[in-house]
């Protein structure tokens, strides 16, 4: 059999003779081969140490085969296999070109796993040749961008149709719909007066028992030793040696300004560069990003997805896409304008190994660098403080599904590739996978690690990022009350009903808050008799009540929120609260309307709009 891949000296003395290394950097790279356990050829691409295009033109030499700019001479299209396109990806190895009876492959990292793997699709008569990496992965991109894009938009859809958001309503959510708004017409021309003071109380119940989870979460979340306490001792105790390849996935588009910034957090992070997979995924039209990406110079540990046009266009359509890409065991997500805490992915690494075999994601803390930037932003930062350093906690640890946020949610890759990753359809993609995973026993934890984003500070921007979010909210309730029985099944009793209530009283809260708004300002302004028959001694004292007791409790779990993470200069802020709920119920409105006209399209969230942009998260005044 022929022998493949036999080298001359070692890899890094032969780079310093053809004068690709220097002696330095060959001591600093075999240094930190000996920490972090990874390949020479990983560590010198990715410090940076030489250009792509040297390094494999060395290593080439060094193994004796010839090397191919794929860029210059591109593969046989005819050749490749879309059975194999997954392997491909990840082994970094391409069918391309027949000479007579041998298929020649080129490969950017030549080993025996790519040997057998070729010798098992192409028979014994082979070859192969050295490319670079990143001409493997832009060709099989520009080959095979067809078949990916299917796949990124249709897996979920056409594999289990019944969690896929791509059908809004069906159609027996349709005709429940029609014969409610039919029956309640009816009820009302009949016994107008009746109606009314039911539905008054249903809504007022409702609301109540909404406040009551709340409070429960709050509670709950409030327990330290409910939380995943990752202390620095154990993140120190980590064996850098045995830390997994990671995958980080950063959605952008028309963020070019963005880029400097977020490329160097990743770089800041407190983990193996050779061991960081970062994915920057850029849409096929945005060129101005494309092109600032590239003169960028950025190191091996980067690489360009473009994603092809295709419609949903949408954030998880192209982290799906991504995926197919993706090398690494456990994945995360951040979007261009975070600040993750340097050591988020070790932290992580340590709460995988301490949490149940089941647990497939681990979900930061998220916050705000320019908290104090306006009205807005500390609004939002009070919000985020109690959903993740209370809710979140709570959530997990009542097992009730937790709606993820989008971003610093990370994964084990396989677990999240069986369950066919996110859905493109739904414009809240992170809070459906929350809860389709916990529907399969999966089960979601949190960990003590903040990563800061930029809160918007304009209020058009602020309710077109809400709105998308409250409508994919509909969405994921419409999806998995398609069958209620099954839910409740996969559930349980406290995750059925908490899932009524956090997911649905969301959605209910934004749009009924202004009706009963409206009608107490009007009876206080005009000191109407008018409504007097709707409310009977019991609907109104359980208005009362929650108008009182539920605001009140809303601004005091907001304080707590803000006490916990020691931002005492926002507590006075929470008593703004009820001005903040009608910018909801005006986001809530939207959605509605969009829901039905526009489901899947995503309005895109503006950022590097604050006056915050110093590359660090701005302290919150304490």
């Amino acid at each position: 059999m022929k022998q493949f891949f036999e080298h001359k000296a070692p890899l890094g003395e032969h780079l310093i003779k053809l004068e690709v290394l220097t002696a330095t950097e060959l001591e600093t790279a075999l240094s930190l081969q000996k920490k972090w356990g990874t390949r020479l050829g990983d560590i010198i691409l990715a410090k940076g140490f030489c250009r792509a295009y040297d390094f494999y033109s060395a290593l080439a030499d060094h193994f004796n085969c010839p090397f191919v700019d794929l860029l210059k001479n591109n593969p046989e299209p005819s050749l490749l296999n879309t059975k194999d396109l997954a392997e491909y990806a990840d082994l970094l190895v391409m069918p391309w070109k027949k000479e007579g009876n041998t298929t020649v492959l080129a490969v950017a990292d030549p080993s025996k796993k790519v040997i057998d793997f070729s010798i098992e699709r192409f028979g014994k008569d082979i070859d192969f040749v050295i490319t670079s990496k990143f001409d493997i992965i832009w060709l099989l991109q520009n080959n095979a961008d067809d078949f990916f894009s299917k796949s990124a938009v249709n897996e979920l859809a056409e594999r289990k149709p019944m969690h896929s958001a791509r059908q809004v309503f069906t159609n027996s959510q349709l005709v429940g719909i029609a014969l409610t708004c039919y029956l309640f017409v009816l009820f009302v021309c009949l016994w107008p007066v009746e109606t009314l003071v039911v539905v008054n109380l249903l809504i007022a119940v409702f609301l109540l028992l909404n406040f009551g989870l709340r409070a429960i979460l709050t509670w709950v979340g409030g327990d330290r030793s409910i939380d995943v306490k990752v202390t620095q001792h154990m993140v120190d105790m980590l064996d850098e040696n045995t830390l997994p390849t990671y995958t980080i996935l950063v959605p952008m588009y028309k963020e070019a300004e963005v880029l400097p910034a977020l490329t160097r957090a990743l770089r800041q992070l407190d983990y193996p560069l050779s061991k960081l997979d970062i994915k920057l995924i850029l849409e096929e039209d945005d060129t101005d990003t494309i092109e600032a990406a590239k003169k960028l110079g950025l190191e091996g540990i980067f690489e360009i997805i473009r994603v092809p046009i295709s419609q949903p266009k949408t954030k998880p359509k192209a982290c799906n896409y991504a995926l197919n890409f993706s090398r690494g065991e456990l994945v995360t997500i951040y979007d261009a304008e975070d600040k993750p805490e340097p050591d988020q992915l070790k932290k992580v690494v340590v709460a995988f190994n301490m949490a149940p075999d089941n647990t497939v994601c681990i979900q930061s803390r998220l916050n705000y660098f320019n908290a104090n930037e306006n009205w807005l932003t500390r609004m939002f930062t009070l919000e985020y403080s109690l959903w993740f350093d209370f809710y979140l906690p709570a959530l997990e640890a009542l097992k009730i599904p937790i709606p993820l946020g989008g971003t610093s949610n990370h994964f084990k890759m396989k677990v999240l590739r069986e369950v066919d990753a996110w859905d493109p359809y739904n414009v809240t993609e992170d809070a459906d996978l929350g809860v389709r995973i916990t529907q399969l026993k999966y089960r979601v934890g949190v960990v003590n690690s903040t990563t800061y984003e930029e809160e918007n500070s304009q209020v058009g921007n602020w309710i077109r990022q809400r709105s998308r979010w409250i409508k994919g909210y509909m969405q994921t309730y419409l999806v998995h009350m398609r069958n209620p029985a099954h839910l409740y099944q996969s559930l349980g009793h406290t995750g059925f009903w908490g899932f009524q209530f956090f997911i649905g009283g969301t959605i209910i809260s934004a749009l009924v808050a202004p009706i009963l708004l409206g009608l107490y300002v009007f009876w206080l302004i005009t000191d109407t008799t008018v409504l007097n028959p709707i409310f009977p001694p019991l609907a109104q004292y359980l208005s009362l009540f929650n108008l009182l007791f539920g605001n009140g409790f809303f601004i005091y779990i907001s304080m707590l929120g803000a006490f916990k993470r020691h931002y005492y200069s926002l507590i006075p802020y929470a008593l703004t609260i009820p001005a903040y709920w009608v910018l909801l119920s005006i986001a809530g409105y939207k959605a509605l309307w969009q829901l039905i006209t526009n489901p899947f399209y995503w309005e895109k969230t503006v950022h590097g709009i604050s006056s915050y942009q110093t590359g660090d998260e701005q302290e919150v005044e304490k």
